[in-house]
């Protein structure tokens, strides 16, 4: 006799027709990818009108200390790398789906419904009103914030130096000077004076120190550029 090899999915068809039939399996099925569309549709909603909550109902048991950051941890780094901490109906990029779901796991693991999403980024990312890689946070109170998720590239490993003269008065001081002292250097003095010497060098410094701090403040005014430590949370351009 030639036994029957045995069929898995047949088995496991037959096990599932004992507990369910399938108009209730699609059914149970519809009703769960109803709740999860529904709230995915409700976290978008809330990243694209987020308001400034000041707080989430968190268990507090249920956090990863590594995920939370106080507003000075933030305000640090905003200045270093001229970057912005606003609200997320400012970000003008897309959320990617492990961005929406990390929202889903929280609000799940925590039985809440998530307020008060706020993001960092460079300017570029946002729709800021006039006058390279987002952080997704949501308040837990006191000044205290929960890193959910982070997508995009990293920062250009010189940003930070890069942003220095941006940082405060006295970095884009020390600027203008280093910059004009170069461009002193590269001018011969014979075209002004027959002989050289260490006055006429410095009173050209003065002249070309005079000439680069316009031409940096001109441009600062005319596209409403600040220092870092003005702009890392305001939601207008030319703050």
């Amino acid at each position: 006799m030639i036994l029957k090899k045995t069929n898995v999915e047949e088995k496991l068809r037959g096990y599932r027709k004992k507990d369910l039939n399938d108009s209730n399996i699609l059914q149970q099925v519809k009703t769960i990818l109803g709740s999860h569309t529904h709230q995915e549709h409700q976290i978008q909603q809330e990243l694209k009108t987020s308001e400034n909550a000041s707080y989430n109902s968190f268990n507090i048991d249920l956090l990863e200390t590594d995920r939370i950051y106080h507003i000075d941890h933030i305000k640090k780094i905003c200045i270093d790398y001229r970057l912005r901490f606003l609200d997320t109906r400012y970000f003008k990029g897309k959320f990617p789906q492990k961005a929406l779901s990390q929202i889903k796991i929280l609000e799940n693991t925590h039985n809440i419904q998530l307020k008060g999403f706020k993001i960092i980024a460079p300017s570029k990312l946002f729709k800021l009103e006039n006058a390279d890689d987002p952080l997704l946070f949501a308040p837990i109170g006191n000044d205290y914030y929960y890193l959910i998720h982070k997508w995009g590239n990293d920062l250009h490993p010189l940003r930070k130096y890069l942003m220095l003269p941006f940082k405060n008065f006295l970095n884009l001081t020390l600027l203008i000077l280093i910059i004009s002292y170069f461009l002193t250097e590269l001018i011969p003095m014979q075209l002004f004076s027959k002989t050289s010497n260490p006055s006429m060098f410095w009173l050209l410094f003065i002249f070309m120190f005079k000439m680069v701090g316009s031409i940096v403040l001109f441009y600062g005014v005319a596209h409403g550029k600040n220092f870092n430590y003005a702009i890392w949370n305001s939601k207008y351009f030319n703050a």
